[in-house]
């Protein structure tokens, strides 16, 4: 039943490498249930508020409704679209959600205006423009984004684990480690844990990012209980040979009962009575350009990784994808836990094997399980489980080959959209970065006619993008 309803075999795939699949990408990912209460759930409203409308920070709150979410819409990701993507609270939109949004209204009306962007972008995918912008996009520049996420996510492996660090001063913005040196066992256990995944990689060895995760978080509770580390970020302030998130230890309960009274606090239009027309629209317009491009970018990446796209880079079931996606944007608003958008983690479980939508509904069922199992969840640090991250990075890196490099009108946009991805941190910026170049260098080229006519749309909504400061400036 399972392998007729998935396609399993079709695919070329097995039960038990979705299976493992899955629970590769849950592990690769769960880090969301721990850091969003962190980004959203301790910051305050411009009435002085926290999410839940109380003087105090309550992060389990935030917790159990960002893992009911990521769970009910993990698994109808894979029962409706059958595509092995996650997904979970956005980061970089819950910062914007918090910093950018709730700052200037209550919770609820930010909350209202991510809803309100969800309810958009849902009617772009039923309308057919979201699928037809994907399709309008050359062949070699999904190549270039996938490269460019796969860039990303290994740079952001990196920095998790401590082994990039921010300097914070002096011309380079970026550094091994602390001051140019690494220190600490937390790197130690990362280093562990990336040679043991490489070795398993290459002696193909089936689960090989699953055994290294299990494997590397057991070696970081025996370091953490005989070296008493600590957090990164403690009570006497930064340590920097501390863990990054989580503390490996053994947990003193393993279930915990879920509080989800936050779930449906949001007004719709309230953002629009707290700040002007303009702005609040200016807000959905960020929401909607960052969520609609960002899932096409992470979709083609899987894609392409899963070898689920035809000769001209479009994938099967695309529209059912995006529909799952918007949906989840108004989940996320609707459950008070920001904008929820698909994980490019989700490559860590294709590079296991996965190649359907059990591996998605297997990562949605481990997240359900979170909202009863915090704790446990809570003992696998970033050093641990950032590792596989590096190995997708390599696996998404070997793409770059179909990229044309001799055509300028290709290669320049590509090259902008590799690079600019992992140095802005934001998968939007090098999508947008790479669209306007090729419009731009097409028309230099005088060669019009190889440019989708939605093309010139985009690249247009992009500019408006990246001019958002002027233009606030000039409507205030």
């Amino acid at each position: 039943m399972l392998d007729s309803f998935f396609k399993i075999s079709q695919r070329g795939s097995t039960v038990a490498r979705e299976v493992r699949g899955g629970v590769v990408t849950f592990f690769t990912m769960a880090y969301i249930v721990a850091l969003n209460p962190l980004i959203i759930g301790l910051a305050k409203d411009a009435d002085g508020k926290y999410i839940g409308g109380g003087d105090a920070p309550n992060l389990a709150l935030v917790a159990a409704a960002t893992a009911l979410i990521a769970g009910v819409m993990t698994i109808l990701m894979g029962v409706v679209a059958n595509f092995p993507l996650a997904i979970a609270t956005g980061l970089g939109l819950n910062t914007f959600v918090a910093v950018g949004i709730a700052s200037k209204m209550s919770w609820a009306d930010a909350m209202g205006l991510v809803v309100l962007e969800g309810i958009i972008i849902l009617i772009l995918v039923l309308t057919g423009f979201r699928v037809a912008v994907f399709r309008a996009v050359p062949t070699q520049l999904k190549i270039a984004i996938s490269v460019g996420i796969g860039l990303f996510i290994a740079l952001i492996g990196l920095v998790d684990a401590g082994f990039v660090r921010r300097t914070g001063t002096g011309p380079v913005p970026v550094t091994l480690g602390d001051n140019g040196n690494l220190i600490g066992w937390p790197v130690v256990v990362f280093a562990f844990g990336l040679f043991l995944m490489i070795g398993l990689t290459v002696k193909k060895i089936k689960g090989a990012l699953l055994i290294g995760i299990t494997v590397t978080t057991i070696v970081a509770i025996a370091v953490e209980s005989a070296f008493k580390i600590g957090p990164f970020v403690g009570p006497d302030g930064v340590n920097p040979k501390g863990w990054n998130l989580n503390v490996p230890a053994l947990p003193e309960a393993i279930v915990d009962t879920p509080n989800f009274s936050i779930l449906g606090d949001f007004n719709l239009l309230g953002g629009f009575d707290r700040i002007t027309l303009v702005a609040a629209s200016l807000l959905v317009f960020t929401l909607l350009l960052a969520d609609f491009f960002d899932t096409m970018g992470t979709m083609t990446a899987i894609g392409q990784q899963a070898g689920l796209v035809d000769r001209n880079g479009n994938i099967e079931g695309a529209n059912r994808i995006l529909l799952i996606d918007s949906l989840a944007a108004t989940a996320g608003g609707a459950g008070s836990v920001s904008s929820n958008t698909s994980y490019i983690e989700s490559a860590s479980g294709v590079g296991e094997g996965a190649k359907t939508g059990l591996a998605s509904v297997v990562t949605g069922l481990l997240f359900l399980l979170t909202t009863f199992l915090a704790p446990l969840v809570a003992i696998i640090p970033y050093e641990a489980a950032v590792p596989a991250l590096i190995i997708v990075g390599f696996m998404m890196m070997t793409q770059i080959k179909g990229i044309d490099w001799d055509d300028l009108g290709i290669a320049i946009p590509a090259f902008l959209t590799i690079i600019l991805m992992p140095f802005t941190y934001n998968i939007s910026v090098g999508i947008g970065a790479g669209f306007v170049t090729y419009v731009v260098i097409r028309v230099i080229q005088g060669r019009r006619r190889e440019i989708h006519p939605l093309m010139y749309v985009v690249a247009g909504l992009f500019m408006i993008y990246f001019l958002q400061s002027p233009i606030n400036i000039w409507t205030a």
